[in-house]
């Protein structure tokens, strides 16, 4: 069974796609765009302590190219 989608907020999120080389590109309104060295693209919307939608954050996670379980470790590691 795989794990639960965690609640995080944009600034947990940024912390970890930076964490694994994702770097901030621009921003579009309240959308901050990061990418990669390979070209990969995430774009994470910002409210500062909102909470993201699970679904949302599932896009985050599928964009960056990590699994639930590498997300979640990443996570944990702050």
């Amino acid at each position: 069974m795989s794990p639960k989608i965690p609640r995080v907020n944009a600034n947990q999120v940024i912390r970890v796609i930076q964490k694994v080389g994702f770097t901030f590109s621009r921003q579009s309104g309240s959308h901050k765009i990061y990418r990669n060295g390979s070209g990969r693209r995430v774009t994470v919307p910002f409210h500062t302590s909102k909470i993201l939608h699970p679904k949302i954050l599932g896009n985050i996670i599928n964009d960056s190219g990590l699994t639930l379980d590498e997300f979640i470790q990443l996570l944990k590691d702050f």
